[in-house]
């Protein structure tokens, strides 16, 4: 049997139907290269990990896909880092977590705490002190992961209760609607349309900002019109306020990241 010579394919239309390079192979659809390989696309990723907080059949559906997904992170904004595990995690949502678990997700203190482990818990509070403090995704408290757990997680939540900080929120000034008004608006930091965050006001809850095709991101004031945004704690949103009306927003994490004047 005679073979046919191997081919090698460096740009691939989608059309295209690759041709097997020994006989008898089956002919097998060649797929589009995307722009982030061999990285994993970020559109997948962003809809992994959001389906991760409860849409369980979605969930298989990808894994059965892209198998590598269980460990998939996205940063939702300012270093706001987040697995598929700790979408699960902080909603309480066992099913899904043990089944990423299961495909090789890797699981942390955030995750035992909601699945009621008890031992892991104590454990790494005793070899970190000062651990149970720290924020999951989205500046979520380990306290809020266990009680998001049930009756599961009962006595992980009376173990973190009686340390008296595993549930230290963050801090949110009062803001009058007057203060909230003249701090929203577009900031612009390049020329392009998108060189853009806009700062907002939720309704009954905190400011947000968000770039354009971004998500919104929850600030909350620690005075004097400084900001920290969920999931950052170490980042500054700065507003500068002249004539009563924010006319620049300055984001440092401690270096400048971005300096962004009012239009």
């Amino acid at each position: 049997m005679e073979d046919h010579p191997r081919r090698v394919f460096l740009g691939i239309a989608p059309a295209l139907v690759a041709t097997a390079w020994c006989r008898g192979q089956p002919e097998v659809a060649a797929r589009v290269v995307g722009a982030a390989f061999p990285s994993h696309e970020p559109d997948v990723v962003r809809e992994f990990v959001g389906v991760c907080h409860g849409k369980v059949e979605r969930v298989r559906a990808m894994l059965g896909d892209v198998p590598q997904l269980a460990n998939a992170a996205l940063d939702w904004g300012f270093g706001d880092w987040e697995t598929a595990l700790g979408a699960a995690s902080h909603v309480g949502n066992r099913e899904i977590a043990t089944l990423l678990i299961e495909r090789g997700a890797r699981p942390d203190i955030f995750t035992h705490a909601m699945m009621g482990h008890l031992a892991m818990v104590k454990g790494l509070v005793e070899a970190f002190p000062g651990i149970q403090r720290r924020h999951g995704p989205h500046g979520i408290t380990l306290l809020a992961h266990a009680r998001s757990g049930g009756g599961t997680a009962r006595g992980v939540v009376e173990y973190l209760a009686a340390l008296g900080d595993a549930d230290l929120r963050y801090a949110d000034e009062p803001l009058s609607e007057e203060e909230r008004a003249r701090l929203c608006g577009e900031y612009a930091f390049g020329a392009s349309a998108d060189e853009r965050l806009s700062v907002f006001a939720r309704e009954g809850g905190p400011l947000a900002v968000q770039r354009p095709g971004g998500a919104p991101r929850n600030i909350f004031h620690q005075g004097s019109c400084v900001f920290i945004p969920a999931g950052g704690a170490d980042v500054r949103l700065t507003f500068r306020v002249e004539s009563g009306r924010a006319t620049e927003l300055r984001v440092t994490s401690p270096a400048t990241m971005c300096e962004a004047k009012r239009v």
